[in-house]
């Protein structure tokens, strides 16, 4: 059963709508702005990963093989050159030349770079805690901040999530590509330098596997796929 509830004075009744409209605009005006903040945010490519990288890496000692080396003591720099290959716990890092710096902390930094235009990438990987699984990478730059374990990869860079060392479940392509190893985040960002057919603008590009959760697997063979017998014109090329 339905009560009616008293009615207010009808000068107090008109205050009180005047100020629920002011109300609820100033609520939608702030829900648009948030929307938009969203959507803006969005425009990066993000997703996570429920495990994180291993956290032991940084604690590990960084090995380092290479054609060549030279130490800095000026910049404390030590820079590596030649067929250069990086080991740092289950951080692997390939490149043509390596530059290493140390803080007064402690934390190592690495940046592994080859040739603009090469046609080898420098090469990322490393392996998440507690599962069989890798992240790896490829582009022209490779910087790995062991204060952070925060990699970022730049110019024509792409970052994989592979289950073992061979199958691929998460693939991203872009310009310029972040993985955080505490938080296992990616973010993603378009670039001219990686544009080409059918991506003129080298937006970023994606391919993400579905996260079976005890469901069944998706088996069974491919839909059959026959020509409309209604549409009679011809499709567009």
């Amino acid at each position: 059963m339905n009560e009616s509830l008293p009615r207010p004075p009808s000068g107090a009744s008109r205050a009180h709508c005047t100020m629920a409209r002011t109300m609820a605009g100033t609520t939608a005006r702030t829900m648009a702005g948030a929307l938009a903040a969203l959507a803006a945010a969005l425009s990066l490519l993000a997703f996570a990963p429920a495990a994180h990288a291993e956290r032991a890496d940084k604690d590990k000692p960084l090995n380092i093989e290479a054609d060549n080396m030279t130490y800095d003591d000026l910049k404390q720099q030590t820079i590596f050159t030649g067929h250069v290959v990086a080991t740092k716990g289950t951080i692997l890092i390939k490149a043509d030349k390596l530059v290493v710096t140390q803080d007064p902390q402690g934390y190592q930094y690495a940046t592994g770079t080859v040739p603009p235009g090469s046609t080898t990438l420098a090469f990322f990987r490393q392996k998440r805690e507690a599962v069989d699984e890798y992240v790896d990478g490829t582009a022209e730059r490779i910087d790995y901040d062991g204060r952070q374990d925060l990699t970022t990869l730049t110019t024509r860079a792409t970052v994989r999530r592979l289950q073992g060392l061979s199958t691929v479940m998460d693939q991203v392509h872009g310009s310029i590509i972040t993985y955080d190893g505490q938080n296992d985040f990616y973010t993603a960002k378009s670039g001219k330098d990686v544009a080409g057919p059918g991506n003129p603008t080298g937006r970023v590009r994606a391919t993400l596997s579905p996260r079976n959760s005890g469901g069944p697997q998706l088996t069974g063979a491919p839909a059959t796929l026959a020509p409309s017998t209604t549409l009679q014109e011809a499709p567009q090329q």
